[in-house]
């Protein structure tokens, strides 16, 4: 094998973490301009060198008139978001049980559940427009885009929820129903528990997903944007730092649910490794301790007890 260098690693290593490095800055490149530029002074502009550095364009994201409609726009994307969580979270969890289980179409289910991720999501947001139009339902953020945005969510949903079920022993349940535990005292006491950090996945990838959601949305938003088409009419309009300031808050709130989101993970996972550490050590000290034995001296006789 021919190494490229003197320490034994292959020329292979090298270009690998030149490829690497390449990626990171075409990926973070970016990004970190736009935070930068967030920050420029009242007259700054959109480029570089920095003219001052202020707030004032953070603050110019409040003012409607100025730069659209931020404010509103970031609530209903929130909103929106948590509406998807939520449902994403309860489907994929009730077909992750029901699938442990054969039925008769189940394959047939499944491939048509995750069928919309292979499709073109603008052509899908227009179908659900036009069905909402067909059944005269005026399309709006809460009912034509939430059930647009679902059929993005919900396959994935149903992937983790599968993954984790696929390792989930089933021991621990028949030992909860051995104790007397009914159904859901077993299900809500054992099972969800158990899949916990698996749900908080699929919540993560739920909100990021509607959060981050443009071409099924911008057809059956109606007449009031989430935030992503906020942004995007405002690069048509907004020629100021202010569209850079609202890129650099959304990243933010973005990086802020993923933190919350894998410290949530990280402390069930240290808790559940402390009381495991727990629940070993009293089975050692129970198996450890030495039984009591009565204490008689050798050659003594009932007298001298």
């Amino acid at each position: 094998m021919v190494t490229g260098s003197s320490n034994g690693r292959p020329w292979t290593f090298y270009a690998l973490a030149a490829f690497f490095t390449l990626f990171v800055l075409f990926l973070y490149g970016p990004m970190s301009a736009i935070f930068i530029l967030s920050f420029q002074g009242p007259n700054g502009g959109l480029t570089f060198p920095m003219n001052g550095v202020s707030f004032h364009w953070f603050a110019a994201l409040v003012a409607q008139q100025r730069s659209g409609d931020f404010v509103g726009s970031f609530g209903r994307s929130i909103t929106l978001a948590a509406l998807v969580l939520v449902i994403t979270v309860v489907i994929s969890i009730m077909a992750g049980l029901a699938f442990r289980y054969r039925f008769r179409g189940a394959t047939a289910v499944f491939y048509m559940a995750i069928a919309s991720l292979i499709m073109p999501g603008l052509l899908l947001g227009l179908g659900v427009g036009l069905m909402f139009q067909f059944a005269h339902v005026p399309p709006a953020w809460f009912s034509s885009a939430l059930g647009a945005q679902l059929t993005w969510t919900l396959p994935f949903g149903l992937l983790i929820m599968f993954a984790v079920f696929s390792r989930f022993n089933r021991a621990y349940e028949e030992a909860a129903r051995d104790l007397g535990a009914s159904q859901w005292q077993t299900l809500w006491h054992v099972v969800l528990p158990i899949l916990l950090p698996g749900i908080i996945g699929v919540a993560l990838f739920g909100f990021t997903l509607s959060y981050d959601e443009f071409p099924r949305t911008l057809i059956p938003i109606g007449s009031r944007n989430t935030l992503p088409l906020e942004i995007w009419a405002m690069t048509t309009d907004v020629t100021s730092p202010a569209l850079y300031a609202l890129g650099t808050l959304t990243t933010a709130v973005s990086f802020v649910v993923i933190t919350l989101a894998l410290t949530s993970i990280a402390l069930i996972q240290r808790r559940r490794a402390r009381r495991e550490r727990d629940r070993t050590d009293r089975r050692e000290g129970r198996t450890g301790a030495a039984p009591p034995v009565a204490s008689a001296r050798v050659g003594a006789g009932p007298g001298d007890e």
